[in-house]
This record gives C-alpha cells, structure tokens and sequence, in this order.
C-alpha cells in the first residue's frame, strides 16, 4: 500500500521559512505529477503547488505564488515545497498527493488516499 509520508512543518514566526518534504514509501509515484495542498482549521482542503513527472511545469496557488518553489527528487521518492516569507494565513496542516495529469492537481485531482500531514503554524 503506498503511503506517502510529509515533514518538515513546525512552528515559526512570520516572515520566517519552512521546507517541506513528501516522501513516498515505494517508488509508485515514478510517472505521475506531484501536489501539495492545505487545510486551515475550518476550512476546505486547497491546491497549493504541483510539480509535473519530470519538473519540467509547476503550478502554484496565487496566495503561495512568489513565494514557495516545488521541486522533486526523484531518486529519493520525495517532493518538496519551499515556501518563504510565511504568512499568518499560510496556517494549515499541508498534505501532498499524485495525479497522472499535472492540470488535474489544482482542480484537487489525486488518486491516493490523504496521509496525516505536517502542521504549519506562522505566529505574528
């Protein structure tokens, strides 16, 4: 059963970066675009970033957008999100998920079940 597996959050001041890290525990994710979305507390799951099979296209939420870069590792299963200069509102519990179309990540097309997430808290 493939298992994806994220790290990396925590807890840091505004202004401040994290970098996150997806990685899967077999490499089932060989050919397919890879995502990462978020959850703040009452509210719905959001795309924030995907990265296509191969890097070659990366797709980014406006709220992320300038801020964050995806990139992937592909040697070592696992896909990363840098995101810098955090904002109160980027607050979420972020999970990343895999979809054989990269287009269809952002409109919150996946075909693995949600892992548990790391947990993004920004303090102002």
């Amino acid at each position: 059963q493939v298992q994806l597996v994220e790290s990396g959050g925590g807890l840091v001041q505004a202004g401040g970066s994290l970098r996150l890290s997806c990685t899967a525990t077999r490499n089932t994710y060989g050919g397919y675009a890879m995502g990462w979305f978020r959850q703040a507390p009452g509210k719905e799951r959001e795309f924030v970033a995907s990265i296509s099979w191969g890097g070659g296209r990366t797709s980014y939420s406006d709220s992320v957008k300038g801020r964050s870069t995806i990139s992937r590792d592909d040697a070592k299963y696992t896909v990363y999100l840098q995101m810098n200069d955090l904002k109160p509102e980027d607050t979420g519990l972020y999970t990343c998920n895999a979809h054989p179309t990269h287009s269809s990540l952002k409109t919150m097309g996946v075909i693995y079940s949600w892992g548990q997430g790391t947990q993004v808290t920004v303090s102002s």
